[in-house]
């Protein structure tokens, strides 16, 4: 597993793949990444610290992920989190969060303030079709205004694309929704694993040939067409 890996372009930032009690909602039917996870706090820190050794603080910008909610961390962890970010001078972090942990988020950016560090939150929306996201994804996000989403202390999402249904129009919708209420949009294609909701290979064709070629520039828009893209995971 890789847990450390640097993005050169694009919002250039380094970042860690964490690992915390998993994610406790564990129902979206397109993942399976809450393998990632152990209730033995000790063996996570171990883990998480030598991850985190390996920040050097070069762009001043870190992301978090950990296969789930930043509340899924330990304290242990989050405490060695600020003092890597103290000791290499990172004055942003990025963290991912469930709908469901969003009134936690205050408090976070609280603790990291009084360390002068900003604290950007993204959220999985995976689309922006209400009915599509809650049926067939089972996301579990009540909400369907995407400026009310953001508004509760999101400013990034991710989307996911290459699921049966969805179309050219549909994504380079989702996209426009996305880029018109957050700073920034992370697309992830959808790849084979061990859960219910699998690809579909011909709207994965219809995103690399319709829509990529329209985004792959676009500042504020990553687009991971493997998991491993961002150069940690396995």
């Amino acid at each position: 597993m890789q847990r450390y890996s640097t993005i050169t372009e694009k919002n250039p930032r380094e970042i860690v793949l964490l690992r915390g009690r998993g994610c406790r909602y564990r129902r979206c039917a397109f993942c399976d990444y809450h393998e990632d996870a152990s209730c033995d706090e000790a063996a996570n820190l171990a883990i998480n610290t030598e991850a985190l050794e390996n920040v050097t603080g070069q762009y001043g910008t870190l992301e978090i992920v950990n296969s789930g909610s930043f509340c899924e961390l330990e304290e242990s962890t989050m405490k060695t989190i600020i003092g890597v970010c103290v000791a290499k001078g990172i004055r942003i972090v990025h963290f991912e969060c469930h709908w469901l942990y969003r009134r936690h988020i205050p408090a976070l950016r609280e603790a990291f303030a009084r360390f002068g560090i900003a604290v950007k939150m993204k959220i999985g929306v995976e689309t922006f079709d209400h009915q599509y996201r809650e049926q067939t994804m089972l996301k579990g996000i009540n909400e369907t205004d995407p400026a009310k989403i953001a508004d509760a202390g999101f400013n990034e999402c991710c989307l996911l694309f290459g699921l049966p249904g969805q179309t050219a129009e549909s994504m380079r919708t989702d996209i426009e929704t996305g880029l018109r209420h957050f700073e920034r949009v992370c697309v992830n294609i959808m790849i084979e694993n061990s859960a219910p909701l699998q690809p579909c290979d011909e709207v994965r064709q219809a995103f690399v040939r319709d829509i990529y070629p329209e985004y792959k520039e676009n500042q504020r828009v990553d687009i991971l067409l493997h998991n491993t893209d961002f150069g940690v995971g396995k």
